[in-house]
C-alpha cells in the first residue's frame, strides 16, 4: 500500500488532480481512477477487484470462526458446521442491513458503536491476563525456591554425614 499511496500522492502533487477529484466525487471509484494511470489496467484492475473480496472473504471467514468458537464454549475444532454457517450468514445479514440502511456511514457508526463496547471487554480480559501471568510467576518462584531449598539442605545433609564419619 506504500508504493501505492506514495504514486498517488506524487500523482497529486505532480498536477494530476483526477485522484483528488475522484476521492471527493466517490472514494468507491478512486482506486480504479488511480490504476488507470498504470499499463495493464484491466489485469490489475481484476486483480485489485480479487484482492479486495479475497480480503472481505478471509476476513469474514475469521470471524465466523471466532464467534462460533466464543458460542460453541470449546476449542473451536469439534463444534457443529451448522453452527459456523449460522454466524456466517448472521453476519453477512447484519453487514447488509447496514449498508442497506444507511451505506458505509450507517456500517462505520455500527463497527464503532459494537466496537466500544468490545474495547472495554478487551481491556479487562488485558487485566485478567496480567493477574494469571503474575499468579503463574509466583507459583513457578516458589516451586524454583522449594528445589533450591531441598538442594541446600541435601549439601548441609552430606556435610554433616561427611563430618560425622571423620
Amino acid at each position: 500500500m506504500n508504493a501505492f499511496g506514495g504514486s498517488a500522492l506524487d500523482m497529486i502533487v505532480g498536477g494530476d488532480a483526477s485522484m483528488l477529484e475522484a476521492v471527493q466525487e466517490d472514494m468507491t471509484s478512486s482506486l480504479f481512477i488511480f490504476l488507470e494511470n498504470f499499463p495493464l489496467v484491466e489485469v490489475t484492475s481484476l486483480l485489485a477487484i480479487i484482492l479486495v473480496f479475497s480480503f472481505f472473504i478471509t476476513s469474514s471467514d475469521s470471524g465466523s470462526l471466532v464467534i462460533n468458537t466464543i458460542t460453541a464454549g470449546t476449542e473451536g475444532e469439534n463444534t457443529p458446521v451448522w453452527q459456523r454457517v449460522f454466524w456466517s450468514f448472521m453476519q453477512g445479514a447484519v453487514a447488509i442491513v447496514l449498508l442497506l440502511s444507511g451505506g458505509l456511514g450507517a456500517l462505520q457508526t455500527g463497527v464503532i458503536a459494537i466496537g466500544l463496547p468490545f474495547s472495554i471487554v478487551l481491556l479487562l480480559l488485558c487485566y485478567s491476563l496480567l493477574k494469571g501471568l503474575k499468579e503463574e510467576y509466583e507459583k513457578n518462584q516458589k516451586a524454583l525456591n522449594a528445589k533450591q531449598e531441598e538442594s541446600y539442605r541435601e549439601r548441609i545433609n552430606k556435610i554433616v554425614e561427611e563430618e560425622q564419619q571423620n
